[in-house]
């Protein structure tokens, strides 16, 4: 009966149970987003992330995780701004996501990862439609912690394969009609 439960508030984030919903938060670009923790697979920290030519610039390679080949993201890039600097702090987080070909792991780079934070239904409010630096439909709802907002992110939105893979093939065309 969890399982039905939990997969169902993953996948559809649906107000069925008014529970307090736990979340990963982290830093990137000085503000403060949040994934649910039922996407998280881990946290490592940021290592060797082998380039792969010709993908967009927010794919920032692959990366080898216990035999896995795992491709990494940069939330920055993926956000629109510039790519990540990398620090001492930064790290890749693992998230799986249901994709086409089922359940897919990717690493995700962010500034730093803060805390695992238990945010109430009722102090989530929905996305804003402008204002935010990021799209809308990559924004799940404002979380309300201590007075601040959290953005929490649509993971399925935000890291859809099906849209990366859509970007890569346009990337592939860009250069392809710039070679010919």
């Amino acid at each position: 009966m969890n399982q039905i439960v939990a997969s169902g508030q993953r996948k559809s984030g649906s107000p069925q149970d008014d529970g307090p919903q736990q979340y990963l938060t982290f830093s990137l670009g000085g503000e403060v987003f949040a994934l649910g923790i039922l996407n998280v697979k881990e946290i490592i920290e940021f290592g060797n992330v082998t380039e792969i030519p010709m993908m967009p610039s927010f794919i920032r390679g692959v990366i080898n995780l216990r035999g896995a080949v795992v491709p990494v993201i940069d939330l920055s890039a993926r956000f629109g701004g510039k790519n990540s600097t990398i620090s001492r702090r930064t790290c890749i987080v693992i998230v799986e996501i249901d994709g086409e070909d089922g359940k897919q792991d990717l690493g995700v780079i962010v500034d730093a990862v803060n805390e695992v934070l238990e945010i109430p239904r009722a102090d989530i409010e929905p996305p804003p439609a402008f204002g935010a630096k990021i799209r809308a439909d990559f924004i799940q709802g404002m979380g309300k912690v201590d007075g601040r907002f959290v953005i929490i992110l649509n993971v399925e939105r935000v890291l859809s394969t099906e849209e990366i893979a859509m970007l890569t093939r346009m990337g592939d065309e860009d250069g392809a009609t710039s070679a010919a």
